[in-house]
């Protein structure tokens, strides 16, 4: 592949914005960021591809018992073409036997070097029925050997292992097994104390799952497990829809936490497609006014991409943009510990987008290559 070199109004690399810069492409690696002449993009930004942790599904497929290659594979391209060059595919409370699948579909996607695939996400079942969400509750039960012998399989195998459980499900001594072997490990889906939170994250959790949603409030005689949270050193998922989390309350929760928040979309199959409605597990989930929800009205993840995300936390939280932008790129970069994606600086992967000056999405290199 030839130099190549793109110029925008600014390039964002993931910490820093470089106004009127141009980004030096060589052999699908970021070469430098210049002041030189370069194929002219016009007016907006360059900033790295974005990184999602939690995807349910998108472009009509969705993560389940009869995911295989080919269905995570659609699902990282649906995602490519909105913007996301890396996921997380994410399978919500399950079997066993639909649990064991995925993971073997995702060892296979690694194993072909799937384009956009960075690991699996297991939300469950290992949870709190009393802060289900969505998750079906007949399928929520406590982790056993032979739950922790897969996960610690799967962290053998996978580029990254993200696992969302709740403390109450699990031993602590699971927590600390899991971590050292390299999953990282997220509370959600929980009502535990911020106690029983901190307790956790000494264990070895150092995440959290969709913050304020799905686990105990912080209130005036209770931290909870956002008090807990906010107050730690770790990081979290954040769904800046406007419809999970208020305005007033994501502007509170930033200026509490002002690092290691990161942007997730949440989305289900529905996302990068027309169709509004989708059968999982039995349940419909319908598709209405930027809404994803079951039949009775509960939230069933979100209608969002990262693009949407990142100019829905700027207008609503009021944090500035490099920081929104650094929310989807570099920082979860930092959660999957990789140094080659997230940023655009010498030897990382010219993985980047065009964003236009309303912030919607110009355009998508993946390697150096326009796929959009």
């Amino acid at each position: 592949m030839q130099r190549q070199s793109f110029r925008a109004s600014g390039v964002f690399d993931g910490v820093q914005m470089h106004s009127g810069a141009t980004l030096e492409i060589d052999a699908g690696r970021v070469s430098a960021i210049t002041q030189g002449v370069g194929s002219d993009l016009g007016e907006g930004v360059i900033v790295p591809g974005f990184l999602d942790l939690q995807v349910n599904g998108a472009g009509g497929v969705q993560v389940g018992a009869n995911t295989d290659l080919a269905a995570l594979a659609a699902i990282c391209r649906a995602k490519t073409t909105l913007g996301t060059t890396g996921c997380l595919p994410t399978l919500i409370t399950d079997t066993p036997e639909a649990t064991r699948r995925v993971i073997q579909a995702g060892i296979a996607a690694a194993q072909a070097g799937t384009q956009g695939f960075l690991g699996l996400h297991i939300e469950g079942p290992h949870l709190d029925p009393r802060r289900k969400g969505a998750h079906d509750v007949a399928l929520i039960r406590p982790m056993e050997d032979a739950d922790l012998a897969l996960l610690l399989h799967a962290a053998r195998n996978l580029p990254a292992l993200m696992v969302t459980l709740a403390p109450e499900s699990v031993r602590m001594e699971h927590i600390t097994t899991l971590a050292q072997a390299g999953v990282i490990v997220s509370l959600g889906h929980t009502d535990c104390t911020a106690q029983v939170a901190t307790q956790a994250m000494a264990a070895g959790a150092r995440c959290a799952t969709h913050l304020f949603n799905a686990m105990s409030q912080l209130t005036n005689r209770a931290a909870g497990m956002v008090g807990a949270v906010l107050a730690a050193d770790g990081v979290t998922g954040l769904i800046a829809d406007g419809i999970h989390v208020d305005a007033l309350t994501l502007r509170v929760a930033l200026a509490a936490k002002t690092a290691g928040v990161f942007l997730v979309s949440d989305c289900m199959a529905l996302t990068g497609s027309d169709a509004q409605s989708f059968a999982l597990g039995g349940r419909q989930i319908l598709r209405a006014e930027g809404r994803l929800t079951l039949e009775d009205g509960t939230l069933a993840g979100a209608d969002l991409t990262l693009v949407q995300a990142v100019g829905r936390v700027t207008t609503l939280a009021g944090i500035n943009r490099q920081r929104a932008l650094a929310m989807a790129t570099s920082v979860p970069a930092q959660v999957l510990s990789r140094s080659d994606i997230g940023r655009l600086r010498p030897g990382s992967r010219a993985d980047f987008l065009h964003l236009l000056p309303d912030g919607a999405l110009g355009g998508v290199w993946v390697g150096g290559m326009q796929v959009r």
